[in-house]
C-alpha cells in the first residue's frame, strides 16, 4: 500500500506571488496552477479569502477588479467611425470591441458579463 500524499503547506508570500502570477494581465489561472502543482479552485479560494481580509493592504493589484475613470476633454464631441470606439483587451488575446451604435443597455449587459 502506498504512503497517503502529504499535503502541501503555502506561506503568505508564496499564496501572493501564486495569485500575482494567476492575475495577471494575460495570464491563464490553469496555466499558473499547473505550474505551481496547485487547484484552480485553491487559488480562486485563496483570491477570495485575501479580498474579505482586506486585499487592499496586502496586495492592491488584486482587488476586485473596476471601471477605469474616464474623462471626456473640451471638444470631445464622438465622430462617426468605422471602427469601435471602444475596445477592451482581454486574456488569452481575446477582446471585446464596443461600437458607437451599440445601445447603454447592451454596453453595460456586455461589460457585467465581463465580470
Amino acid at each position: 500500500m502506498s504512503e497517503p500524499e502529504r499535503r502541501r503547506r503555502w506561506s503568505h508570500d508564496e499564496r501572493l506571488q501564486i495569485l500575482r502570477d494567476a492575475f495577471s494581465p494575460g495570464a491563464c489561472v490553469a496555466e499558473v496552477a499547473r505550474r505551481y502543482d496547485v487547484s484552480t479552485a485553491l487559488i480562486y479560494i485563496w483570491r477570495r479569502k485575501l479580498r474579505e481580509a482586506g486585499v487592499e493592504r496586502a496586495a492592491p493589484e488584486l482587488a476586485s477588479p473596476g471601471f477605469a475613470e474616464a474623462v471626456i476633454q473640451d471638444g470631445g464631441a464622438v465622430t462617426p467611425t468605422l471602427g469601435p470606439l471602444i475596445v477592451v483587451d482581454l486574456a488569452r488575446d481575446r477582446r471585446v470591441s464596443i461600437f458607437a451604435s451599440a445601445s447603454p443597455a447592451l454596453v453595460a449587459a456586455a461589460l457585467k458579463a465581463l465580470r
